[in-house]
């Protein structure tokens, strides 16, 4: 058995090493006197994340951040995925100022790897993900009830398993809670909008005789959506490329109107072109696969061939922030049955429901076969069509591609055919499309803990959760009624039969009526059911025969057992598993059944041998390992491991070093994913009209190629709205296998004692993480330059041409997943405190995080160009700043608090081999610092009362247009997941404790 002594120091000495903090430093280092004191009259050994050995030296081989309960109430945030947000070593995942591409969660991206390569656990125990990619929503974490989240940075599968590549987060929560708490909140911007309620209730207490406690916890949270329009800067659609409509913001006049009045003159959010999507109002056509017979129609009806005369401005209708309202309930308990043996269960549900949305639904370039009698076709129109097409005949049914059905079979195109037309409009009548996520989460876990003997403990465990979830989709166009309404001769009757009612595109705003729209519109379901069972067995204490000569610890270790099983269901509605592109226009393609499992077992051993202890500059030299062999049902065995030592030459200096092999194995969604056709980004296509003054023969064979005419190459429309086709699956020929991921950490930490300066922890880690055959798909845009800019022949070979586009249903590129060549990164992060003793004014502490980042780079395959995203942002890359900064100043008197939080983010440019195409101005963000001020005064010792204000300066967003990154991400020209478009925001909350 360990002496009180060396137990009190152990617990010292993890405060100061085994978790030090990035923006909690404050509350661990006040306490630590107190658990010093606490430590010296109890003999429990004490267990840290990263390990599951309870040791007296109790020192971490990996770098620990700690997010304390302070610092959660210092930020006044009741969703734990913006405080997650706000840290130095993570970037933004999914979450609430992410709207088109948003799955109605909240994620959290550790080192900027993805948030599947993080492993999310709660107390220890894995959380249940909500999608089949198996990310957790961070939603539902009952943040009344956290008292602290440690994140491991680093591979961590050799103790939990698989996904923790980047590390793992484990939010610790409250297991002793005694009394009533009462927790309200509220904030607003300056300008009263954007607003978010939350109230929750926490009750707890011991019984028979302190033997046990139970806690339940009640939480409610309601978030107000900021649509685009609600901003200036979101009201106008910027180009990226020439900086259109970018003047006219800075002067704050309206976005330029298109120059022809009669070219949607009186329709609202119809700009000039270049100030957002082609597919507008009014209707644009073509015959597919002759670019001279298109062109755009005018209010009146008639059709003017050439390039468009107007765009349609999408902007205002998005979010800038998506609504959400959320209920949540958390029961935790314990029992002592003896002195050895503890009970222990947890339950916890929650109910989400998040929605996005986006500009009006439309016709977005699919094609469809039109009669030349249409009734709502004018004869002007008709005629230049007919006349267009006669003049082009040649180009009509090429390459086995059916263009023209010449019905009366005399060799002309005349009224009597019908054309294939390619059709844009958006269809405002139809109002806004939305998405709403609608989720129930429950997760139940029963276990017990206790002794075997003096030296031995265990604990085991069984685990239920599950996730159903159901998406609906609203107000968009059904492509597959619209295919019959323009097939028509008569104003009454559709050619498809009785129930079809024709439908008039063909002009401006006002041409669809509410009869119309309601045949032409759809709504579409889909659920998602998750389910994740866990059994885990742990025993672990000291070999007392294996001891280094040179100390007298012994060898701590850890074994278990554990078996897993997840199993995933995807089942949308039949609108939906319409092919090619479901039965809603604008929703980006069809969606298939997805449903499969899998199932592991694994054992796994830790170890912790001290080699010196005791000695002249090594208080403590202590070699850590582990291993653990897992065994799929889907990809077979493989194994991850640890090897480390930590040095402690004096009790205030540290030093460690840590060597891990990671794994991430494939989840049901990139098993098992069907093969659907979607749209995905992309920023321009090498033979298209914009890139024609740079097309020379060695490109224009590269075209022809991959099944373009002469005549099409330069000539074919540009990528509309960033997107193009995308067929995406999991590789029927290739499934992926176990990603690998070699992980390094070597750090110190060093805990000084000065006379002046109080409370002084400084640490300093170096990581790097490489990810080997990571799994993932290749990025439109990479496929279109490996072929036509590198000659990729492999490449060209994902590349399906109709008409010569990308856009036409069946059009587009082949973006399977399976495992790529490599993802690396790393960086150096600093954390430090310290702190005054102001006498009779009080005390004044500092706190902080550094992150730099030194490489960020992806190789999808070895004829492949290295993609390095560090300081960059562009279609390959969401922004990755290579400096993060927090720095915190709390000061402290008496019972009021008051702290001001600095976010630093460093300057960031665009992709270099975008800066040509980017308006100049939008090629660089400068650095951006935010200010956050919060104060807290105790008014009794049952009621404070809390005040903040985010963004103090008001800070504006920077302005860099809508296509210079990801959808999700480059959204009301600009980056709202990183820079701030609420503008200064008040919050105020009250606590009630008794």
């Amino acid at each position: 058995m360990y002496t009180n002594n060396k137990l009190a120091k152990a617990v010292r000495l993890a405060i100061a090493f085994g978790a030090v903090s990035t923006l909690a430093m404050h509350s661990a280092m006040a306490n630590a006197q107190e658990d010093t004191v606490a430590a010296e009259k109890s003999i429990e050994k004490i267990q840290i994340t990263g390990s599951r050995i309870r040791s007296a030296n109790a020192v971490s081989t990996s770098p620990i951040a700690t997010i304390g309960e302070l610092e959660i109430a210092q930020q006044q945030q009741p969703e734990m995925e913006r405080v997650f947000r706000n840290l130095a070593a993570t970037l933004p995942g999914d979450n609430s100022n992410v709207n088109n591409g948003s799955g109605g969660a909240a994620t959290v991206n550790l080192r900027g790897l993805g948030s599947n390569r993080n492993l999310v656990l709660m107390n220890g125990k894995r959380m249940v993900p909500y999608n089949l990619g198996g990310s957790v929503d961070t939603s539902t974490i009952p943040t009344a009830l956290v008292d602290r989240v440690d994140i491991v940075t680093g591979g961590a599968s050799a103790v939990y398993g698989s996904d923790a590549i980047s590390g793992a987060i484990n939010v610790i929560l409250k297991n002793d809670f005694e009394g009533v708490a009462l927790d309200m909140s509220h904030s607003r911007t300056s300008k009263a909008d954007a607003m978010t309620k939350n109230i929750a209730l926490t009750l707890g207490g011991n019984f028979d005789d302190s033997k046990g406690n139970a806690v339940v916890s009640f939480s409610w949270l309601d978030r107000d959506p900021l649509l685009l329009g609600q901003r200036s800067l979101g009201n106008y659609g910027i180009g990226t490329a020439e900086g259109d409509n970018y003047a006219e913001f800075l002067a704050g006049t309206p976005p330029t109107r298109p120059a022809d009045p009669l070219c949607g003159g009186s329709t609202p959010n119809v700009v000039a072109p270049g100030g957002g999507s082609g597919t507008g109002i009014p209707t644009r056509v073509g015959v597919a696969g002759v670019p001279s017979v298109s062109g755009q129609f005018r209010d009146d009806g008639s059709l003017v061939l050439g390039p468009r005369c107007s765009d349609f401005n999408f902007n205002p209708f998005n979010y800038y922030q998506t609504p959400s309202n959320r209920y949540s309930a958390t029961a935790m308990a314990h029992y002592d049955l003896t002195d050895e043996h503890t009970v222990y269960g947890t339950f916890n549900f929650t109910n989400t429901s998040v929605s996005q949305q986006v500009a009006p639904s439309g016709i977005f370039g699919s094609t469809f076969w039109v009669p030349m009698a249409n009734p709502f076709l004018s004869t002007q129109s008709r005629d230049a069509i007919i006349n267009g097409s006669n003049a082009a005949i040649g180009q009509l049914n090429v390459a086995g591609y059916e263009t023209w059905r010449d019905t009366n079979n005399n060799g002309v195109v005349d009224s009597a055919d019908s054309m294939l037309l390619t059709v844009s409009r958006r269809t405002p009548e139809l109002g806004a499309r939305s998405t709403t996520f609608n989720t129930s989460q429950f997760q139940i876990l029963g276990g017990m803990k206790g002794f075997i003997d003096d030296n031995w403990a265990y604990d085991v465990s069984f685990q239920h959760g599950e996730t159903n979830r159901v998406e609906m989709n609203a107000g968009y166009t059904n492509v597959a009624n619209i295919a019959n309404a323009l097939n028509a001769v008569s104003t009454t009757e559709c050619l498809s039969g009785p129930g079809c009612v024709p439908l008039n595109v063909f002009g401006g705003f006002g041409t669809i009526t509410p009869e119309m729209a309601s045949y032409a519109s759809a709504t579409a379901f889909a659920s998602t059911k998750y389910q994740q069972r866990v059994l885990s067995a742990i025993i672990d204490g000291e070999i007392s025969s294996v001891v280094s000569p040179f100390a007298e610890s012994p060898l701590g270790v850890s074994f278990g057992y554990e078996y897993r099983e997840e199993v995933a269901k995807y089942d949308p509605d039949e609108c939906l598993k319409l092919a090619p592109a479901s039965c809603l226009g604008g929703a980006g393609g069809n969606s298939l059944p997805v449903g499969g499992s899998f199932k592991v077992n694994e054992v796994f051993v830790e170890g912790k041998l001290p080699l010196i202890e005791d000695a002249t500059f090594a208080d403590v030299v202590e070699l850590e390992f582990g291993y653990r062999h897992a065994n799929y049902n889907t990809v077979g065995e493989n194994g991850s491991w640890k090897l480390g030592i930590a040095w402690r030459p004096v009790d205030e200096l540290l030093f460690r070093v840590m060597k891990q092999q990671a794994t991430r194995a494939p989840n049901v969604g990139e098993l098992y994913a069907p093969l659907t056709s979607g749209l995905e980004n992309a920023q321009q296509d090498p033979c298209s009209i914009a890139n024609a003054g740079n097309i020379d023969a060695t490109l224009a064979a590269r075209c022809i190629a991959t099944g373009m005419t002469a005549a099409q190459v330069g000539a074919v429309d540009d990528i509309v709205s960033g997107q193009v086709n995308v067929r995406a699956g999991s590789n029927p020929n290739e499934l992926p296998d176990v990603e690998k991921a070699d992980t390094f950490t070597a750090g110190l930490v060093w805990t000084p004692e000065f006379e002046s300066v109080k409370r002084v922890q400084f640490s300093v880690d170096y990581y790097d993480i490489d990810v080997n055959g990571y799994i993932g798909e290749n990025t439109p845009q990479e496929i279109l330059d490996g072929c036509y800019v590198l000659g990729n022949t492999a490449q060209c070979a994902q590349i399906n041409r109709i008409g010569g586009g990308l856009t036409i249903s069946g059009a587009g590129v082949e973006a399977y997943t399976t495992n790529l060549a490599y993802l690396r990164t790393s960086g150096v992060e600093v954390a430090y405190n310290f702190g005054f003793d102001l006498a009779d004014l009080g005390s004044l502490d500092f706190n902080g995080s550094v992150n730099k980042y030194l490489k960020v780079e992806s190789l999808s395959s070895s004829v492949s160009e290295v993609i390095d995203c560090n300081g960059f942002y562009g279609t390959n890359c969401n922004p990755q700043h290579k400096l993060r900064l927090n720095q915190r100043a709390t000061w402290n008197y008496e019972d009021l608090s008051v702290s001001l939080l600095w976010r630093y983010l460093g300057s960031i440019d665009i992709e270099t081999s975008l800066a040509n195409d980017t308006y100049a101005p939008f090629r660089q963000i400068a650095s951006f610092s935010y200010f956050d001020m919060y104060a807290n005064y105790h008014i009794t010792d049952a009621i404070s009362v809390s005040l903040g204000v985010d963004n103090l300066l008001d800070k504006k967003a920077p302005v860099l247009g809508g296509e210079a990154a990801s959808t999700s991400y480059n959204s009301g020209n600009t980056f709202p997941a990183y820079y701030d478009m609420l503008g200064r925001t008040y919050k105020a909350s009250v606590s009630l404790k008794f």
